[in-house]
């Protein structure tokens, strides 16, 4: 177990951006010094999730969700990490919905009912398909683990974008969405282009990334 640090800057519109976080182990804390300093490095927001195995990433999630589950009074942007695979010989784009943090119901001050919507666009923003994961009840953290194939023919990776839309469930036939961002054409920020772009430059391996939800 440890003790996730992560810092964070604020763009105009104040959106929040990741720069950069860390993980401090609590055995690398001494017991016997309750102020002990420690300088500690950050890994840069584009090298997170990068490198890890598939089984890693999931391991880390679940003691994520573990902790962070304590408690939805967290003040920090809801944020979801996915994971992206492309195997250009068989043409099928992997959309891997691992894990979410931070999701409020403002409304209600109650852990949300939460689903992802994952939606792959045409050019001219016709659906060319869509998924969506299952509903996590009651979960201001959620543990999805749910991986979705699309079939991309690899000249259209530079043409086609994939929209990710998180929900709250209200009832059976009500829904709100609480945030969005895009990859590929119609990226909705840097960070999340590099993670289309990191994608096609990996040869197949997977690729997850934190991404921060843009305000409807």
């Amino acid at each position: 177990m440890g003790l996730r640090i992560r810092l964070y800057g604020c763009e105009k519109l104040r959106r929040e951006t990741l720069i950069g976080e860390t993980v401090v182990s609590f055995s690398s804390i001494s017991a016997v010094d309750p102020c002990q300093t420690l300088w500690i490095d950050l890994e840069p927001r584009s090298s997170i999730g990068h490198g890890y195995s598939s089984s890693d990433v999931s391991s880390l999630a679940c003691s994520e969700v573990s902790s962070l589950n304590i408690s939805i009074q967290h003040g920090g942007p809801p944020e979801l990490m996915i994971g992206l695979a492309y195997n250009g010989s068989t043409g099928r784009l992997s959309v891997e919905i691992l894990n979410g943090t931070n999701f409020r119901n403002m409304a209600t001050k109650r852990p949300p009912d939460i689903y992802v919507k994952v939606t792959l666009k045409a050019p001219n923003g016709r659906e060319m398909a869509k998924s969506k994961t299952s509903v996590r009840p009651g979960q201001p953290n959620p543990l999805y683990k749910e991986t979705f194939v699309f079939q991309v023919a690899q000249f259209q990776l530079a043409d086609v974008s994939l929209m990710v839309s998180v929900f709250v469930r209200k009832s059976l036939k009500r829904k709100e969405m609480i945030g969005w961002f895009t990859m590929g054409q119609t990226s909705s920020s840097g960070e999340d282009q590099s993670h289309w772009t990191a994608m096609i430059d990996s040869s197949g391996e997977q690729v997850f990334r934190w991404h921060v939800l843009l305000e409807p």
